[in-house]
């Protein structure tokens, strides 16, 4: 039983339940609650995740009720890093000496995220907004995850962190600030608002400066060898080894090393959502020398997670070439947003991506350290960053 359904407890509003497994969760209870399909919270897409990193990530699922009816669901995830596991000159926000000191020096560090690892926006919470208000609501998710943290009698964490959240959120998700939660914000999306003109990648050009437009050219002028490849799950199989040894090469280089994903992984999530996973090959002759992944849906794309062989990326512009591959899926896809993720704000911004803030929140389980924790978030800012604008016209 302790496998299955965990617990059942009732906050002042909302009874809910929680499970470590995702074969627990009553599907139909799941799906109705999440109508637009937000794929990070798909059951195939969480099952994926589950079957991949069980071994280095604890999985913890809620449901809540009102009056027997499902209301809402989280997605949250227990995790453990080190300081040797980060790279604190390269944090994804500015974080003072203080903080590092205080914090993660030497240090195991347990968390309970709510929120996705892999992925950056709002997908570890969702609720029905016509049966319950956003401060039941986030009252009802902080109950249930100190609930959880409570439970865990092995390695219990010592943080609950709430990630992460859209501008058009705060005035909802800041109800959780009354559950003794310290806000702080990180790095920006880099966000493309696709203009309704492009219907193909010469209009995307047409719309840029000259210098910007030169800078497209010489891009696919250098990467004129690279060879691009649309990946179906056996391309993903055959070429598991130099996937893996790419991913790698840039997961060294990222702030976090917390359960990596794998071609294991992208192999499953191609197989589980077909057309709403995007993989492509990036082959010189018949080397492949990167990889790039990306997830389509409800008129969004986002980009996720990438692979580079390094050697090859000053000579070919693979990033650069990458990112504009990305603008043009996004124009054949209609969508109405890009979503490039956080890092690298100045090539971004080149491809005209545009800075969007993000919010997380977090509390300690112990409620002196949660006190002591207030000034220390403080004093965390997102980092600075520069921007270029390469249109022609502000566009819309």
């Amino acid at each position: 039983m302790l496998d299955k359904i965990k617990n059942k407890c009732k906050t002042s509003s909302l009874k809910y339940v929680y499970y470590n497994h995702i074969d627990d969760i009553p599907h139909v209870n799941w799906d109705i609650i999440n109508p637009e399909n937000n794929i990070f919270l798909s059951l195939d897409y969480l099952k994926t995740l589950e079957s991949t990193l069980s071994s280095s990530i604890r999985f913890r699922y809620i449901l809540f009720y009102d009056n027997d009816i499902p209301v809402g669901f989280a997605a949250a995830q227990l995790i453990k890093f080190n300081s040797a596991q980060l790279k604190l000159q390269e944090f994804p926000c500015c974080i003072s000496d203080t903080i590092k000191n205080t914090l993660f020096k030497n240090l195991d560090v347990r968390v309970l995220v709510c929120g996705n690892l892999f992925s950056c926006g709002e997908h570890g919470f969702v609720y029905n907004t016509d049966y319950i208000s956003s401060k039941t609501a986030f009252e009802s998710l902080s109950d249930a995850l100190r609930e959880i943290r409570k439970s865990e009698n092995s390695d219990k964490p010592s943080f609950i962190l709430l990630k992460e959240f859209w501008p058009e959120s705060f005035d909802h998700s800041d109800y959780i600030k009354e559950h003794d939660f310290r806000e702080f914000k990180i790095d920006v999306n880099m966000v493309l608002h696709m203009h309704s003109n492009w219907h193909t990648f010469d209009d995307y050009m047409a719309s840029m400066r000259t210098k910007f437009r030169t800078r497209v050219k010489k891009v696919f002028k250098k990467s004129e060898n690279i060879i691009v490849k649309d990946f179906d799950a056996e391309d993903i199989e055959i070429f598991k080894n130099e996937i893996d040894n790419l991913y790698l090469s840039v997961i060294e280089k990222a702030d976090f090393k917390i359960g990596k994903l794998n071609a294991y992984t992208f192999k499953n999530l191609k197989e589980s959502l077909d057309q709403t996973f995007v993989f492509k090959g990036y082959f010189i002759e018949e080397k492949l020398i990167g990889f790039t992944t990306s997830f389509v849906t409800n008129d969004i794309v986002d980009a996720n997670h990438i692979g580079i062989d390094y050697q090859y990326n000053s000579t070919h512009s693979i990033y650069q070439k990458m990112l504009y591959d990305y603008v043009d899926l996004a124009i054949h896809k209609k969508a109405r947003e890009l979503r490039l993720g956080r890092t690298a704000e100045i090539i971004k911004s080149c491809v005209g991506a545009k800075p969007i803030e993000m919010k997380l929140y977090v509390r300690h389980g112990n409620s002196i350290s949660n006190t002591l924790l207030k000034p220390l978030v403080e004093l965390i800012s997102p980092s600075e960053y520069e921007i270029r604008n390469p249109f022609k016209l502000q566009l819309d």
